[in-house]
């Protein structure tokens, strides 16, 4: 058992306690539901989860097919709240409702006021000869015993398993493809006539067949699975209703779901029919001190499998526990997602069941393209919709469901070319039905959102404050369109200008500087824009040369273009003084490196800190010592590690197969590799890469903005991840890949972001910004939709054959060196304005508050308050350190 805390106390004055059985996403929402809410911490809440994990999202099971991925739900440091308990690892076995309880499977008993149960559901398989060597597909745990199933068996008979996955719904289709990218011989069995057959109707189920089935994936459609053949060395066939025996070595069942509902049995509470626990519209069990959310709940005679009605559920709840009066009155089924890459989408009455309803199809079979609307008899309101091949109609309609059209229902359609404009829209339109966000909230949001009530003007900020396109993210597109609709009312120029001195945006001036061959900031001006350039125009266009031609940064009249900490090739700290960060390749450094390292800093009297990137930062150099600080350093065989610019930083690695016996790939070899391929590369914004051993992930490469996780295989590499203020996981953009081809993707994937991103965008939020985000990458980078491949590729080859190190280059040109004067006509005046203090034995600036105690550098430094004691007691190692500052 695991725990957020180390002991519950449930005995607590004024808290009313609530448990969650079951931890899910539904619990995930309660929980984060009730942290936004209780802002007086009124309740106790105590979530017991059987799984020894984190909540995660089942959505996305099928992205651990292509290898290690983080499915955590955010917000995770929820769990960190003194009135938020997580317990892992623990299974609610019986609830007693008399004395108001849970027993749990480690031998204790949790009291409670408020029971929630969210249990979500199971994978049923049937009763059918052989069941027992089924599998199903509704965990983690069971998504990666299926990944080294395979990889056993194609060990064992040396070609790739065959597997037969039984049901042809949203969640047979997602195991199907994944199975199928994962390099398996996938087959699909479903007892409809049609795939999806619950949500689509028979044209557009039949559109889906013809694309899955493109893509490789064998369909058995309007059959079951009757017996499961084996042998002595397992599965080898599955027998069908129909008579026909299906060669598999794997038979994975995802046939539905049914709700757990057994402790809710056992407990006495009202059961459907059909199973679940029966709910009232404030999600009340018949005991009015129970509910129930997600697959569990049994509302209006159904459960549903969706993610918006389980958070929608969650959301009630939430405020019912806090005294509210919310209820959940209308199940939201809308769907919009990519199955097997085939973009599907349904919304309302997708069947068109509704009396007298009218449908207006669009159907192309040679594109595989199936388009339908659902409106009233009179062809004004929408009542629903389909979509497969081609869901990009979804987004501007989904709002506009039960509504009257403002044009004819034609025009939504592919037949109809440009979609109509869906930003007219009513405030209580709801833009993103999986967190139940409506286009008022967006509105308000960049009017007056945000900590400091300005409002949300990036769509980035926009979405972390109102979770708009959090989830499945179909609705980022309205999101986006929203969000420029307002700030053009408010009077804010939605513009993608690069500056007031150039009327177009960075990716527009990249090229054009690229076509042309400009060289020069005065003929770009001259060429594309006007007057003498600004703060942002003349970094960014510098960033563009450095790009485009390499070169010193700072001759042919592009020092003045710079950023400060670009013109002293270092980064200017709060003090005024700058940082020294040499590379250190994939963090490996020899014991002799870090002698020249540590001499250095003893010399130059710098405060030294291991940085989380693998390297060595030395703070407080002067402006005129960072030549001589250099020059030590170059000798010693260092290069600049680039802390100033916008460009690689580092490559971070784990020690990989040569040291560690988890390590299956030479990760420290592959970051070296990478990291001297890619130094120097300037681009819109810093750029980080990591590289793991293996699928323990330690060099968090997926918080990268390139990572890159060993398999057995080869290389899986993932893209756009990044920390900071909006932290982003790296998504899968191909796997298992030879040396070679990994690094021919990583070329083509830098330099496409380099020409394409708007000035100061992480890769992150420039894959967001893409029409079809990873998808779009996947098509340019590995597919080469664009012929773009081999071009992509000879610019970073001429960055390669071009670089030079920019310390070593100016310390060999006395002209350069002149910038690292103190004062022009002083070359060896000393800047001695820069007070310090000793502080755990190393110097620091000195605080305002110590300043009068303080004497500047050079001269003897003052330890803080914070070290007396430590210095009192340990003169032997702290007072040398003060003598040497003094004789300095």
């Amino acid at each position: 058992m695991a725990s957020a805390h180390g002991s519950a106390e449930f005995e607590r004055e004024g808290r009313r306690r609530v448990v969650v059985i079951g931890a899910g996403p539904a619990a995930h929402r309660l929980a984060d539901a009730v942290a936004a809410r209780d802002t007086t911490a009124a309740l106790h809440v105590t979530v017991l989860g059987e799984e020894a994990r984190l909540p995660y999202d089942r959505v996305s099971l099928s992205h651990r097919l292509h290898g290690p991925e983080d499915l955590t739900l955010q917000p995770s440091g929820l769990w960190d709240r003194d009135h938020i308990e997580l317990r892992t690892g623990v299974r609610a076995t019986s609830i007693d409702r008399e004395r108001g309880v849970v027993h749990a499977d480690d031998g204790t008993t949790i009291p409670y006021d408020d029971l929630v149960l969210a249990t979500g559901s199971s994978a049923p398989v049937p009763d059918i000869r052989g069941r027992e060597h089924a599998r199903v597909y509704r965990t983690i745990d069971d998504v990666d015993a299926l990944v080294a199933e395979c990889a056993r068996i194609e060990a064992r008979l040396a070609r790739p398993p065959k597997v037969l996955v039984a049901g042809g719904g949203l969640l047979g289709l997602e195991a199907a493809g994944g199975f199928t990218q994962l390099g398996a011989e996938a087959s699909v069995v479903h007892s409809g006539g049609w795939l999806m057959s619950a949500q689509l109707d028979e044209g557009a189920g039949q559109a889906l067949s013809r694309l899955i089935a493109a893509r490789g994936i064998t369909l058995h459609l309007g059959t079951r699975p009757q017996e499961i053949l084996t042998d002595e060395t397992g599965v080898h066939a599955v027998k069908l209703t129909s008579g026909r025996v299906v060669d598999a070595d794997i038979v994975v069942f995802a046939i539905g779901v049914s709700p757990r509902d057994e402790l809710a049995r056992e407990a006495g509470l009202e059961i459907g029919g059909r199973g679940g626990v029966v709910v009232d519209a404030a999600c009340r069990s018949s005991d009015p001190n129970v509910y129930a959310i997600g697959e569990v709940a049994n509302v209006q005679g159904r459960t549903v499998g969706l993610v918006a009605p389980a958070n929608a559920m969650a959301e009630t709840v939430a405020d019912r526990l806090l005294g509210g009066d919310a209820e959940f009155t209308t199940i939201d089924d809308a769907t919009s997602l990519k199955l097997s890459g085939v973009d599907v989408a349904s919304f309302g009455d997708a069947l068109g069941s509704t009396s007298d309803a009218l449908e207006i199809v669009y159907a192309d079979p040679a594109r595989g393209l199936y388009q339908k609307i659902v409106v009233t008899p009179d062809a004004k309101t929408l009542l629903g919709g389909v979509f497969v091949g081609d869901a990009s109609p979804y987004s501007a309609l989904r709002p506009l469901l039960g509504r009257e059209l403002t044009v004819e229902p034609s025009a939504y359609l592919s037949a109809g070319g440009e979609l109509p404009e869906s930003t007219d829209l009513p405030d209580d339109a709801l833009v993103c039905s999986c967190n139940n966000v409506s286009v008022g909230t967006v509105r308000e949001a960049v009017r007056s959102g945000g900590d400091d009530g300005a409002g949300c003007h990036d769509l980035g900020e926009l979405k972390a404050c109102t979770r708009a396109g959090t989830q499945c993210g179909s609705c980022v597109p309205l999101v986006k369109k929203l969000l420029e609709k307002e700030l053009t009312a408010a009077g804010v120029a939605v513009s993608h200008a690069l500056c007031e001195h150039f009327p177009m945006s960075r990716q527009e001036l990249f090229d054009g500087v690229r076509v042309l061959g400009l060289t020069s900031f005065d003929a770009i001006v001259a060429r594309f824009g006007m007057g003498r350039g600004c703060d942002i125009c003349k970094p960014a266009v510098a960033s563009m040369l450095a790009s485009q031609h390499g070169g010193y940064i700072l001759d042919e009249g592009r020092g003045g273009l710079q950023d400060t900490n670009d013109r002293a090739l270092a980064n200017m700290q709060k003090d005024g003084s700058y940082s020294v960060v040499p590379r250190i390749p994939g963090g490996e450094i020899t014991p002799q490196k870090l002698a020249v390292i540590a001499e250095v800093a003893q010399e130059f009297g710098l405060y030294t800190k291991i940085t989380g990137g693998q390297r060595i930062d030395m703070f407080g150099a002067q402006l005129h010592q960072l030549p001589d600080i250099w020059r030590k350093l170059v000798d010693a065989g260092f290069e600049s590690g680039h802390a100033y610019g916008k460009a690689l930083r580092n490559v971070k690695s784990c020690v990989g197969s040569t040291w560690c016996r988890f390590g299956v790939q030479d990760s420290v070899g592959m970051a070296i590799r990478l990291e001297l391929r890619y130094r120097g590369l300037r681009a819109p914004h810093k750029l980080k890469i990591g590289v793991s051993g293996c699928a323990r992930e330690c060099a968090e490469a997926r918080g990268k903005d390139v990572g890159v996780i060993a398999s057995a295989e080869g290389w899986n590499l993932y893209v756009g991840g990044n920390g900071g203020l909006q932290p982003g996981h790296a998504q899968l953009l191909a796997t298992d890949l030879d040396d070679e081809t990994l690094i021919r993707y990583i070329d083509r994937y830098l330099v496409y972001y380099i020409r394409t991103a708007d000035r100061l965008q992480r890769t992150a939020r420039w894959m967001e910004d893409l029409d079809g985000g990873i998808d779009h990458v996947r098509s340019v980078v590995v597919d080469d939709s664009l012929g773009l491949a081999k071009e992509l590729e000879a610019t970073m080859l001429r960055h390669v054959d071009d670089y030079q190190d920019e310390w070593a280059a100016t310390l060999a040109d006395p002209d350069r060196l002149r910038r690292f004067r103190s004062f022009v006509n002083a070359p060896d005046a000393p800047d001695t304005g820069l007070p310090r203090v000793i502080e755990r034995d190393q110097p620091r600036p000195a605080r305002p508050g110590e300043r009068a105690s303080a004497v500047t550098l050079g001269m003897p430094t003052v330890r803080s308050s914070a070290d007396a004691d430590t210095a009192s007691m340990s003169a032997g190692h702290g007072a040398p350190h003060a003598e040497h500052e003094a004789r300095r």
